[in-house]
């Protein structure tokens, strides 16, 4: 993970404007007609709906999705009581992390009230307004009674995510290794180190899943908590030992697990060396833990480690369970999170880490390698079948339980209905960034990095982890660049074409692409003369192996860099064109757009390649193409030359991948109103389905369409993603935004990676 610097963090909580989240209406409100629906006249109808039929709320208001992170911010991560105003970035971010992940939308309220009385009597008096309420970085014991009134005196649920988040997640992945250790859960013997709202939930609910009170010894600053001892609140007497042991040290001996919520290197080497065979050592004090782990591993190699920290194996990690655990219960109308719910979670989280990895998350983490063992005992935070795992885990708890005013009824619906929520497909860009950090450092070239944003993208992708950049340019002028915009390119390598030092490559690159093009005319004189372009150069570093990847303008001195690609790089075998495609995520899902940059001038031939390209790269990205071929008619009502061309297609298609959901040609909104097309041309393949892949019969077509969307504010786009060349060579630009180019660079190396393998 790349360093984050304050400067960084502060620019990016203040702009483009301040704050992580934002409110944005849901219904139409251009109107007048609009306006007298939203407010009065209108509203009064859906208010005396409710007034009759209270459960009604549900129905016309956003309540049954609406969450509230709610703190006193009296315990902010590792910052203490730093006040409401200082936390509510915290806040924020907890906000914005229910909305990503399971499309959940989410007020962040902070309470200045530290009497734990009147903080449950302000969160009583509006939790109407929500479907449910997570408290959040409360200290103890407040916390305690403040989650256990409100729990009592709320019809909505209400959890205290510091206590069960971390009991949940870890709860799992102490199933899971006790499963690979051999252990049974009710002999283990079980140390906590730490006495605070986590170290108790903790406690409290891994004996609910089997350990035994009486295998249990808690400590805290003071050493064991015994039952002899004068200073214990009800938590830890709750959990005070009769046994004659009163330090870490004592207590550590012959123990099989051992649960960290404390302080960092509170455990030393011979108090791992000192417990049972096989030990489990959960380590979780952050953002150091109570013994580092690679120095765990190396005294007990026979261990099961996990900790809090994303840059090692096992990271027990909160974000695998609230989410979707808000999700599930607000979905069938839960009146609490109860046990049984958590219990619910836990097991399906235990279970989703036994199933095997998807492509995608493998790749974003570990380069196809993750399988259920000692390093891999929980799901990883960006498995997108977290949301379709867990919360219907908790909502079939819930349902059994008693405590679903909804119950969910249909279970095929409702997985359909969380794989169309923004939460799964958010997380692609978050995953194609981490198998970029994941990727053994590709060697990216950049032709334009005599402009501001190319710059400032290289300079980025070093500092992320995704790439060695090299720049392609006059190096006096890249650093008086640099200096200008304030950036450290540090140790980036510069290479300019022009240069005498680069005379014996360029003689090499030339010789080598007029044997190559030698039938098309060229000559080794054009040739060399080609090799004084930034891209002609770029692009032969990448054929000759001497880098990995190519980020390219549009245009060279020399023509259209997809051009130049075509002759120096090559389309890949079995097709005769390449093209351009966006993934843009809307809040309907995400869409696969092509061609979006490249040909302008379609034929049956083009148009056949981009469409099967379409499809393979859909897969790539862990989604089930289905595919709709636009056009300006529908199943041959046209016979104009682009309609009949698609159809042609469509036909082709049809025939050479049977099981495809593809169809057309058709127009737009008969390819994204799935009961609009359903109810006028039943027969189509893709019937009852909805539509993800689009390709359009043109350039204009294409282009215009996905740029309509983010003018419009109605997506986040990715690409352009070059699909079609033998090797990574992408086109952006030079006015492409800096986070675009980032977004390129990470395609670019995992195009390379594929390339490799």
């Amino acid at each position: 993970m790349a360093k984050i610097t304050k400067q960084e963090a502060l620019d990016y909580h203040k702009y483009p404007r301040p704050g992580k989240i934002a409110v944005e209406p849901t219904k139409p409100y251009s109107s007048q007609t609009d306006l007298a629906l939203a407010y009065s006249p209108g509203v009064a109808y859906p208010c005396e709906e409710i007034k009759a039929h209270p459960a009604a709320v549900y129905d016309y208001t956003d309540k049954g999705n609406l969450v509230a992170v709610i703190s006193n911010c009296t315990a902010v991560l590792g910052l203490g009581d730093i006040g409401p105003e200082a936390g509510k970035p915290v806040m924020e971010g907890k906000a914005l992390l229910f909305k990503i992940f399971a499309g959940l939308d989410c007020f962040d309220i902070e309470v200045n009230e530290k009497d734990p009385d009147r903080f449950v009597q302000v969160v009583k008096a509006i939790a109407p307004t929500f479907g449910g309420i997570n408290l959040e970085d409360i200290k103890a014991p407040e916390c305690f009674e403040i989650e256990r009134r409100l729990k009592q005196e709320c019809n909505i649920p209400v959890m205290h995510d510091d206590q069960h988040g971390t009991a949940i997640i870890s709860g799992a992945g102490l199933l899971n290794a006790l499963e690979i250790q051999g252990k049974n859960i009710s002999d283990i013997k079980l140390v906590v180190n730490g006495a605070g709202a986590a170290a108790v939930s903790c406690t409290r609910l891994y004996v609910a899943l089997g350990v035994k009170p009486e295998n249990v010894v808690m400590c805290d600053s003071k050493g064991v908590i015994r039952s002899d001892r004068s200073d214990l609140n009800a938590q830890k007497r709750e959990f005070a030992t009769e046994r004659d042991l009163h330090t870490l040290a004592e207590a550590m001996q012959g123990a099989d697990v051992f649960l960290g919520l404390s302080v960092k290197d509170v455990v030393t080497p011979e108090m791992l060396l000192s417990m049972a065979p096989k030990p489990i050592v959960f380590a979780l004090a952050n953002p150091d833990p109570e013994i580092d782990y690679e120095l765990a591993l190396k005294t007990r190699p026979d261990a099961i480690v996990a900790t809090g920290r994303s840059d090692y194996p096992n990271q027990i990690n909160n974000v695998l369970g609230f989410p979707y655990i808000f999700r599930g219960a607000l979905d069938c109308g839960a009146t609490e999170i109860n046990e049984a719910m958590k219990l619910g979670a836990v097991r399906a989280i235990a279970a989703l880490a036994k199933e095997p990895v998807p492509p995608v998350v493998n790749a974003a983490y570990d380069n196809g390698k993750l399988t259920f063992g000692s390093d891999y005992i929980l799901p990883k935070p960006l498995d997108p079948r977290l949301l379709t795992t867990v919360s219907p885990a908790v909502a079939r708890a819930a349902a059994e339980s008693g405590v679903a005013r909804r119950p969910i009824t249909n279970w095929a619906d409702y997985d359909e209905r969380l794989r169309h929520l923004m939460g799964v497909d958010n997380k692609m860009l978050r995953r194609i960034h981490d198998e970029a950090r994941a990727a053994d450092h590709k060697r990216v070239v950049f032709g334009e990095a005599n402009t501001d944003n190319t710059l400032r993208a290289a300079v980025a992708a070093k500092a992320e982890g995704f790439c060695r950049p090299i720049l392609l340019g006059n190096e006096e002028m890249i650093r008086k660049r640099a200096n200008r915009l304030g950036l450290d390119l540090g140790d980036i390598e510069i290479v300019n074409p022009r240069h005498d030092n680069e005379a014996a490559r360029r003689e090499r690159y030339a010789d080598l692409l007029a044997r190559k093009l030698q039938r098309r005319g060229m000559t080794h004189a054009v040739a060399i003369d080609r090799m004084f372009d930034r891209n002609y150069f770029g692009m032969m570093m990448v054929e000759t192996g001497d880098a990995d990847a190519f980020i390219s303008g549009t245009y060279s001195s020399c023509g259209q860099n997809h051009d130049i690609a075509r002759e120096v790089i090559g389309v890949r075998d079995s097709f005769s064109t390449f093209a351009a495609l966006h993934i843009v995520n809307t809040r309907r899902g995400t869409y696969f757009m092509a061609d979006t940059a490249i040909n302008a001038h379609m034929t049956d031939e083009a148009l056949y390649d981009i469409a099967r390209l379409a499809r393979e790269t859909a897969e790539y990205y862990a989604h089930q193409p289905v595919m709709a071929m636009i056009s300006s008619s529908n199943f041959g009502s046209s016979n104009e030359r682009e309609a009949t061309m698609t159809a042609r297609v469509v036909g082709r298609m049809q025939a050479e991948f049977p099981e495809l959901p593809i169809d057309g040609e058709m127009q737009i909104q008969n390819a994204l109103n799935t009961k609009l097309r359903d109810s006028n041309f039943p027969f189509t393949r893709l019937n009852g389905r909805e539509v993800n892949t689009l390709v359009f019969p043109n350039l204009t077509a294409a282009h215009s369409a996905y740029r309509l969307l983010l003018e419009m504010g109605i997506g986040d786009a990715i690409g352009p993603i070059q699909i079609g060349l033998k090797k990574p060579v992408h086109f952006v630009n030079v006015d492409t935004p800096v986070r675009d180019i980032l977004n390129v660079v990470a395609i670019a190396v995992i195009n390379a990676c594929s390339t490799c393998r």
